[in-house]
């Protein structure tokens, strides 16, 4: 069993338990359930930005402690400061050392787009996303259906949010070609071996589809890399390890902005 279905099966038992303590119609009573979303697609490609979604998380499965005690107020503001596009936020907490209220933290002190980076297994993550702030979702193509991804693309677009779909394989982008998915996302990182290789974008890069936003995940930790994935159709760069291992996530993301605005 590898590390995703590890983590399935644990949030299929963890949403359970949440739809317990916290029902919809009081995830709804959020103040945050009827706030318009802020376009992350149109964030992302905009010319006076900079593609790059930063991410907040503390730790992760395959590195272990980042960031374990990164304020998310500080470190969030401190990426938008920088230029990023959008923010990117992990809610697990299990695996990825996230705390109830990161999420809402960013939202309440950044205007720009928020993609909730959770591993969705059931429409009430959605509903749930809408109620935290979240203006995006990940689902990730390796780890649900087809017909469950565009069923909850469905209701995340009703509820006005986009959607990026993870892909990592061939077969997974040929699968989801019609997908209404707003973005697709290529990981680099393999989830059964934890592998990282920024050639699979570049290797799949022509396959996806031509009209969709191309987002690259895992792995970036430099220009040159960004020029190369540029340069072959990417619009977004999702960065969340290369910034959150130093003190001041915000800098680095800073510093890095500063540098590809010179290209």
């Amino acid at each position: 069993m590898n590390i995703l279905d590890t983590i399935k099966q644990y949030k299929i038992k963890e949403v359970a338990r949440q739809k317990a303590i916290c029902p919809i119609k009081l995830l709804e009573q959020s103040i945050f359930f009827e706030s318009p979303c802020v376009s992350f697609s149109g964030y992302v490609v905009d010319p006076g930005r900079s593609g790059i979604i930063a991410e907040f998380k503390r730790k992760s499965p395959s590195k272990g402690d980042i960031n374990k005690y990164a304020n998310p107020e500080e470190v969030t503001v401190g990426y938008m400061q920088a230029g990023a596009a959008a923010l990117s936020v992990l809610t697990d907490e299990h695996f990825f050392g996230a705390k109830k209220e990161d999420l809402p933290t960013a939202r309440r002190f950044n205007f720009c787009p928020i993609l909730r980076k959770e591993f969705i297994v059931d429409e009430y993550q959605i509903i749930e996303a809408k109620s935290l702030g979240a203006d995006a979702i990940l689902l990730i193509a390796k780890m649900i259906s087809v017909k469950e991804i565009e069923n909850f693309t469905t209701l995340a677009q009703q509820l006005g949010m986009e959607v990026l779909l993870e892909t990592h394989t061939e077969a997974e982008v040929l699968s989801h070609s019609e997908s209404k998915a707003n973005a697709f996302g290529i990981n680099n990182r393999n989830l059964s071996t934890f592998e990282v290789s920024v050639e699979n974008s570049i290797r799949l890069s022509e396959m996806l589809p031509k009209t969709k936003l191309k987002i690259a995940e895992s792995g970036i930790d430099s220009l040159e890399t960004i020029k190369q994935l540029k340069a072959n159709g990417f619009d977004g760069f999702l960065i969340g390890e290369y910034f959150m291992k130093h003190s001041n996530p915000g800098e680095k993301c800073k510093e890095l902005i500063k540098n590809l605005s010179l290209i």
